[in-house]
């Protein structure tokens, strides 16, 4: 029997901040952070926090509780991280702004 992190099926807080802040690293390396190259492999990331925000998502619950407070409070760090996410990849493409 695979944990519980690893079941699809079953709700994931943790599967779903390891795949959103995952992602946010990873979209770092990928672009290069300091210089930020363009680079299309980016949106890769981004749909795997996309994945990881619906995942959040998932494990709200109908009825209010502290643990309901948690997971909006992980979705609002979840949005954070698409539009940083979002920002490294377009961000080397706005020649205007530079």
């Amino acid at each position: 029997m695979l944990p519980r992190f690893f079941r699809y099926r079953s709700t994931s807080l943790l599967r779903a901040n390891v795949l959103v802040l995952g992602s946010l690293a990873a979209s770092f390396w990928i672009a290069k952070f300091p210089s930020n190259k363009p680079e299309p492999l980016i949106f890769l990331p981004l749909l795997l926090a996309f994945a990881g925000t619906v995942e959040t998502f998932r494990c709200l619950r109908p009825r209010w509780s502290l643990y309901h407070g948690a997971i909006l409070i992980s979705l609002y760090m979840d949005m954070m991280a698409l539009m940083m996410i979002l920002f490294l990849a377009l961000y080397p493409y706005a020649r205007w702004l530079m």
